[in-house]
């Protein structure tokens, strides 16, 4: 019996390919923040959007919340909550950081403009990678962090009233 180098290989090739399926069967797919809660968010710095300057994360710490939410103006769903973060602001003085997310700034401006700003600082992702630092995959998110910048809740999708109780239950 004849030794067959390249039979061998294409067994082995074979065998690996099913491999790497089945475990890929097995691995779960859905997409979860909970290992977010009570972690410090990352270091990061980006740009304010009416100004010149650079925001980092030390901004943060001069509050005892902040909610960072993740916006834009061509999102239905961040023209939804609006109203809800708008709420938070005015009853219950929370600090809102807005971070608009691959957005042209004219557009930006003018969505801010018509329905009011609800954020004491608005900083632009134009390139969408620094919000996946944040664990963001879709827009909008928000995410309640403390003083000590450590991630205490995490909201997908549009705040509403249900998770505005939630965060002033936190807050108070």
């Amino acid at each position: 019996m004849k030794f067959s180098f390249s039979k061998v290989f294409t067994y082995l090739f074979i065998f690996f390919i099913i491999s790497v399926f089945f475990i890929g069967l097995k691995k779960s797919n859905i997409y979860d923040t909970k290992n977010l809660i009570n972690q410090k968010i990352n270091d990061f710095k980006l740009p304010a959007l009416n100004q010149d300057s650079v925001i980092t994360d030390f901004n943060l710490t001069k509050n005892n919340y902040t909610l960072i939410n993740f916006w834009a103006s061509w999102c239905l769903p961040c023209r939804d909550e609006h109203i809800y973060l708008m709420t938070l602001k005015k009853e219950y003085d929370l600090k809102i950081l807005g971070i608009n997310f691959k957005d042209e700034k004219k557009n930006a401006v003018k969505f801010l403009k018509k329905l009011g700003n609800p954020y004491y600082l608005t900083l632009v992702d134009d390139t969408g990678k620094s919000s996946v630092n944040f664990g963001i995959y879709g827009i909008p998110e928000s995410i309640l962090i403390d003083k000590e910048l450590k991630i205490i809740k995490k909201f997908i999708g549009p705040i509403n009233q249900t998770n505005i109780l939630e965060i002033a239950n936190i807050i108070k």
